[in-house]
């Protein structure tokens, strides 16, 4: 396994040097992302969705990187959501669509050729369609046709299709007017003030983790330390973390290129736990004793992650939950790391996880010598597919 280089990691110039796809400054542009989605959105007249009846449904499309604005919107829509939200990466739209329904679709380049589809197919059938996608695109011609709303990408973000990181840390760009959408049909609550104090705790993050901040107090380098050649399982304290828990793994895997698992308390307490017995949970494990040069290098260790929502904001039950399971990881000799979020609305807790995992994802990837914006194995398979 590749070694972390400490010293890089605490060099804020050389951080910047080594990231020349500029991950980390995008990172850092998420709230001034809302802030002008915000606006983007106004122009667009999302707010006029308050015109109008409920949807019976609401069907959200997203592909890939952007897939992760549909796991924000159901974790803030939450069980009690007045209707029912469906996910689809792709064809073919659920027969039941209707003119009485809404489909989201969001693509930055606007060309992901499942949201396309089935956004297509939506306006045929009369549904309503809101759509968050490149200017002049296909996906931003059926939002642009009359009675649907389409918002365009932060001018900061590509999306000419050109850049294959520019979704992963596009994510508030296409997700602000999304949250903006829903709040007007009161799906959820993600006002502009709300979404304003949803940049303002983006900003607040991305001072915390600068490249320059010491690692000692850089809360987002020290994650990234912890999951030193670890083999991360990310663990949800609940409903609303659980979409930054799916985040967390896809950003390891995309980004560090670390192979990452999630779940979410309470399902997936017994399957998490049963883990802390395997091969990774003890390979790793320190022996004084041991020879490097007879007994060659240690095995990848597991690390649990434990993403947990604000104090004030957990029921007991679920706080006593996590405790036993972290418990039970300490008692199994699995090292953990603890992510909680400070107080605030429910998308400001969940955008502060969010963020702190995505600046950790992209300094171990920065550490480990691996560039953060490309893969050159998601470049072959997308050569390979033509």
């Amino acid at each position: 396994m590749t070694a972390l280089d400490e010293t890089l990691l605490a060099d804020g110039d050389a951080l910047a040097a080594a990231d020349v796809g500029g991950v980390l400054r995008a990172l850092a542009s998420a709230g001034a992302q809302v802030r002008e989605a915000l606006d983007l959105s106004a122009e667009a007249g999302v707010a006029r969705l308050a015109d109008d009846d409920r949807p019976r449904a609401v069907v959200v499309a997203a592909l890939a990187g952007s897939s992760a604005v549909a796991d924000v919107l159901l974790a803030l829509a939450g069980r009690n959501c007045p209707v029912p939200v469906v996910v689809r990466h792709g064809g073919p739209l659920p027969s039941w669509v209707g003119p009485l329904d809404l489909v989201i679709a969001v693509s930055l380049s606007g060309r992901a050729p499942g949201p396309v589809a089935l956004a297509v197919e939506a306006s045929r059938r009369g549904a309503r369609v809101v759509t968050v996608a490149g200017e002049g695109s296909p996906l931003a011609e059926v939002g642009a046709r009359n009675g649907n709303v389409q918002v365009r990408p932060a001018r900061g973000v590509r999306a000419d299709g050109g850049d294959p990181r520019s979704s992963r840390v596009a994510l508030w760009s296409l997700l602000t007017p999304v949250l903006l959408a829903c709040d007007a049909m009161t799906l959820l609550k993600a006002s502009p003030a709300d979404l304003a104090g949803v940049a303002d705790r983006l900003d607040a993050e991305a001072e915390a983790s600068r490249p320059w901040t010491e690692t000692f107090v850089n809360p987002a380098k020290n994650l990234a330390l912890e999951l030193s050649g670890a083999v991360p399982v990310v663990l949800a304290d609940g409903d609303l973390t659980a979409a930054a828990a799916r985040r967390a793994a896809s950003m390891l895997a995309r980004t560090a290129r670390v192979p990452a698992v999630s779940g979410a308390l309470p399902d997936d307490a017994s399957e998490v736990v049963a883990t802390f017995g395997g091969p990774f949970a003890t390979g790793g494990v320190d022996d004084v004793f041991a020879d490097p040069f007879l007994d060659g290098p240690s095995g990848p260790r597991q690390r649990l992650v434990v993403l947990r929502d604000a104090p004030g904001a957990v029921r007991d039950e679920d706080r006593r939950l996590a405790d036993a399971v972290t418990q039970t990881a300490s008692d199994a000799g699995v090292r953990t790391s603890e992510v909680v979020a400070d107080d605030g609305t429910p998308p400001q807790r969940l955008a502060q996880l969010i963020a702190r995992t995505d600046f950790a994802a992209a300094y171990l990837a920065l550490a480990s010598g691996t560039d953060p914006a490309v893969s050159p194995q998601v470049a072959d398979l997308k050569d390979r597919l033509g």
